[in-house]
């Protein structure tokens, strides 16, 4: 009984911090200048939603109210990622420090989302954390290549073309 309870606890825990992630993005990219990174936050905003609402629907929980409400809630002041992203905005905010901040959250997360899979025998929230996993890892590809945009740099989707010019 004590793992299912353990199970449950890790499930709402992830359920707020896609939601905190939902929030870093929006906030993101209600700061950002740059049109393209601006829709990149934005759509990670709208994915991040969607996590969090996979793993609302596999928490057996009662305390948390229905799922509209709590996504729509303010966001966690006490949260790593907004906190995190607020420090951005107050030091010299420019899409680059995000990106980076972005890909460092979305690496850890990814790590974290793996980790807690392999230890859940539950084959539906399993399912849903290594679904996560996954997408968190596109995630830190899409802004790792947004972010190559961004700088200038060659993306490695680009080599060939340059390559053979």
């Amino acid at each position: 009984m004590a793992e299912k309870i353990n199970l449950q606890e890790a499930v709402k825990r992830s359920v707020q911090t896609e939601k905190n992630a939902m929030d870093f993005y929006a906030l993101g990219a209600k700061n950002m200048k740059n049109a393209e990174a601006r829709k990149v936050f934005e759509l990670l905003a709208r994915e991040e939603r969607d996590h969090a609402r996979q793993f609302f629907d596999v928490y057996e929980g009662s305390d948390l109210s229905d799922f509209e409400t709590f996504i729509n809630a303010a966001p966690a002041k006490d949260g790593e990622w907004l906190s995190d992203m607020e420090k951005a905005l107050i030091s010299d905010f420019n899409e680059r420090k995000a990106m980076e901040l972005a890909m460092q959250k979305e690496q850890n997360l990814e790590k974290s989302l793996r980790e807690m899979a392999a230890k859940i025998e539950d084959p539906q929230v399993k399912a849903v954390y290594e679904a996560n996993a996954k997408s968190t890892h596109q995630h830190y590809e899409l802004i790792e290549s947004e972010y190559a945009r961004l700088m200038g740099m060659v993306h490695e989707t680009d080599i060939d073309t340059y390559v053979r010019e």
